[in-house]
């Protein structure tokens, strides 16, 4: 009885891993058939003018398209200014006035992304 439910068990993970990457090879990177993205920029760059900081760990980013489509979700809000580091999975999210975390959660996952978690500067 034992043997059977190891052998149903290893039957779900081999099921779910193999579900998981069709998914992955069907959707792919999101630059891969595409032109680079135009980017949107902030007119503001100057940090000094964004008093608010939230860092932002960010998961499904492959690419540098997947950064720009993260940042222009972000910077198309009102007083936003952020940039994206594709290498730390990570956005830096100033913000000229504070903005409720799900405005924040929102524009990323419209963009196709999730976000892990947000831990603010003080």
């Amino acid at each position: 009885m034992a043997t059977f439910i190891i052998c149903v068990i290893l039957i779900v993970f081999a099921f779910l891993a193999l579900r998981s990457t069709r998914r992955k090879m069907r959707s792919g990177c999101c630059g891969v058939n595409e032109k680079p993205v135009k980017k949107i920029n902030v007119r503001d760059r100057n940090s000094a003018h964004y008093p608010h900081v939230e860092h932002m760990r960010i998961d499904g980013m492959t690419c540098q398209n997947c950064v720009t489509h993260i940042e222009n979700a972000l910077n198309s809000l009102d007083g936003v200014f952020a940039k994206v580091s594709l290498d730390k999975k990570e956005a830096t999210v100033r913000m000229r006035q504070q903005l409720p975390e799900r405005v924040l959660r929102r524009a990323v996952s419209g963009a196709g992304y999730t976000v892990m978690a947000i831990t603010r500067n003080e």
